[in-house]
């Protein structure tokens, strides 16, 4: 059995998903890009803004989901330049203090909207 998480607190999925399935103990988040729930518009900005508000929309599925970062135990990074690893890593160690989850970070041709990051989570309960 699985459960559909959906909150106004993040961007509405914009195609044939949802924001997040729960199932077997399991949170499978899908990927967030850097939108603001409150106006559906992306945010401007460089790689650490754009990251601190797809964590913020991450951390609001979380929480609708009786969660926290603290239950993630996997990420994904999708970065469209490698070059702001760095910058991306400064913001993600604010959210992620402590029994860091794993995680992987890839450089892609284009994101959704052309963000500059693009980040999906698993966390268990």
């Amino acid at each position: 059995m699985k459960t559909i998480i959906q909150t106004s607190k993040a961007p509405a999925a914009v195609g044939p998903y949802s924001q997040a399935v729960e199932a077997g103990g399991f949170l499978y988040i899908s990927g967030q890009i850097p939108i603001d729930p409150a106006d559906g518009e992306m945010v401007t900005g460089d790689i650490r803004v754009q990251t601190d508000r797809v964590l913020k929309n991450l951390g609001a599925i979380l929480e609708n989901a009786g969660l926290t970062y603290a239950h993630v135990v996997k990420c994904t990074c999708l970065l469209s330049d490698m070059n702001d690893f760095k910058k991306m890593n400064e913001v993600y160690a604010q959210y992620f203090t402590g029994n860091q989850p794993a995680r992987a970070a890839f450089e892609v041709a284009r994101l959704p909207l052309d963000a500059l990051i693009e980040i999906e989570a698993i966390a268990a309960r």
